[in-house]
């Protein structure tokens, strides 16, 4: 009798055992969770174990199939994995917030004013800043540093354009780096009179970068942490770092290791021998959540200071096609190096002459291995006659669609109404290779994805403007958007197999948001209720 009690218990153990369900570390429930798979999936209830997803399902099936000592409920809110910038600059944005900031700035004067206020409350004996736009400025002309000179004699000051293709520099840096003519290989000094004006466009702008003191690795590591908090707001994740000294790559890995940068990093090297040494060294390299297998390249300058390169003279401009920042020959080479060491070619073209340079260099990557991911960062001007190419040989565009309403307020001058045809073409760029890669090219623009979304669906900034949309044929719908800055942007890192769905086995980075996620013809601000990195949580709107 005690022998049959004691198989009874067992039976009883066992199927309670069972009923309790398979242990998770996680379960969200009461969601609209949008897998962003192909079959374009969404379900209600998600388990993680991990830091991946075990499984995502019904309500019921997988609340009976799992149990976790936490669960969420969603509150029937939306789930996408996490978002991913696809374009920004976590170090030049991390030195902006370190310096002056000068976005929005509405006059030279305004500038000014900003860099004595700074100076003011500063203990650094220089002055380092970014984000002036003379487009916003009421002659709209590039400046010279006639009044900055007077105001600030004696300590080095560096103020960067918003693109950070041009800087304004006053006259104490120039007598430093000992500046007396124009004539610069893929940049350009601007003179009156025989005299420089402190302005300085592209490569001009490596003359005086040895004379212009740092910021301590400490100072900006605190500034990356910052930036990384206001990305979790929004959702964003991961993000792909547009160029890396070798530097960098230790500042990076000592982020990692202190478990302080989360973020899914994917850092771009800039072309140096030092990088190139680490390449071969390396190969594609992966240390925790920073991956490096990709090289960056500038072809051209921007469309805003006049340097992005040009088929014809600039609209506003006869006297001017742009400039090549890199010889065809060492962007021929670079591009044999990363096919022969498994890396992947991100090249800077704004221009259509730069575009149509790069695609000619890729076509020959695209007949060594047609799965190269070869891209072209903004591929933002190209001769219509050239779309087809990219079609032709695998070119992956990445776009930042917030360029676009915010230079629709100068672009027909510069480049004239014909040439518009093909720029910003975000919608004929998708059709031709089937994916893009959606960033924001932040501090150039906002980390904010929601402008960017709105950008790109209704072809307005977040003030409504204009009214009927900039090139509105070249819209994008919501979902090719958020696959542009999920599932597409992990594609386009080689990165697909673990990052940008909610897929089984993927790592679980998703985010819940506070608002359903939609695009309207009126902008309307949207956060992050809680985000999600392998797993984890990393922000909460309720707990700031």
């Amino acid at each position: 009798m005690i022998k049959h009690i004691a198989l009874l218990f067992l039976i009883l153990s066992f199927l309670t055992s069972c009923m309790k369900g398979q242990k998770v570390d996680l379960i969200v429930h009461n969601a609209k969770i949008h897998v962003m798979d192909d079959a374009n999936s969404v379900y209600d209830a998600m388990a993680i174990s991990d830091g991946n997803v075990v499984e995502v399902g019904a309500e019921r099936q997988i609340l009976n199939k799992y149990r976790s000592e936490e669960d969420i409920d969603a509150l029937g809110k939306d789930v996408y994995p996490g978002l991913t910038d696809a374009h920004g600059h976590l170090l030049m944005y991390a030195n902006q917030k370190l310096g002056v900031d000068l976005t929005g700035a509405k006059s030279m004067e305004e500038v000014i004013y900003r860099c004595e206020k700074y100076y003011a409350k500063s203990s650094n004996k220089f002055i380092v800043g970014g984000g002036w736009d003379q487009s916003l400025w009421p002659n709209e002309s590039m400046p010279n540093n006639l009044e900055l000179s007077k105001v600030f004699k004696n300590i080095p000051v560096c103020l960067y354009r918003i693109d950070g293709h041009a800087a304004l520099v006053n006259d104490f840096l120039v007598k430093k780096a000992k500046i007396t003519s124009n004539n610069v290989d893929g940049g350009e000094v601007k003179m009156e009179k025989g005299i420089p004006t402190g302005l300085l466009i592209d490569h001009a702008m490596n003359s005086i970068s040895s004379f212009i003191p740092a910021y301590s690795q400490k100072q900006v590591k605190e500034a990356i942490l910052e930036i990384q908090e206001e990305l979790f707001q929004y959702g964003i994740t991961g993000t792909h770092e547009a160029g890396i000294e070798n530097k960098h790559i230790k500042l990076f890995k000592s982020l990692v290791a202190s478990g302080k940068l989360k973020l899914e990093l994917y850092a771009m090297l800039l072309n140096s021998a030092d990088n190139r040494s680490f390449a071969v060294k390396n190969g594609p390299y992966r240390y925790r959540n920073l991956s490096i297998r990709s090289f960056k390249v500038f072809a051209d300058g921007s469309l805003g200071s006049r340097g992005a390169l040009l088929k014809k003279p600039y609209t506003d401009d006869h006297h001017s096609h742009g400039l090549l920042l890199t010889s065809v020959n060492e962007m021929r080479n670079v591009a044999h190096f990363c096919l022969k060491n498994g890396y992947q070619m991100n090249t800077h073209g704004i221009g259509d002459s730069a575009n149509a340079l790069i695609l000619d260099i890729y076509k020959n990557a695209f007949k060594r291995n047609p799965d190269h991911r070869f891209r072209i960062e903004h591929s933002q001007v190209i001769d219509p006659s050239d779309f087809a190419k990219f079609s032709d040989y695998a070119v992956f565009p990445s776009v930042q669609p917030t360029h676009a309403t915010s230079d629709q307020r100068w672009a027909e001058k510069r480049i004239g109404r014909e040439r518009l045809v093909g720029a910003y073409a975000y919608k004929t760029l998708l059709s031709q290779y089937g994916m893009l890669a959606i960033g924001t090219d932040f501090p150039v623009e906002s980390t904010n994805p929601f402008f960017t979304i709105h950008a790109a669906v209704q072809r307005k900034n977040q003030s409504n403007e204009p009214l009927k949309g900039f090139l509105a044929k070249e819209a994008l719908s919501l979902e090719e958007v958020l696959r542009g800055m999920t599932i597409w942007a992990a594609f386009s890192s080689f990165q697909e197999r673990e990052l940008g769905s909610l897929e089984k086995g993927k790592k679980a980075n998703f985010v819940i948001f506070s608002k359903p996620l939609e695009s309207n013809p009126s902008f309307v601000q949207n956060y992050a209720w809680m985000t999600f990195i392998r797993g984890k949580k990393v922000f909460a709107l309720d707990e700031l």
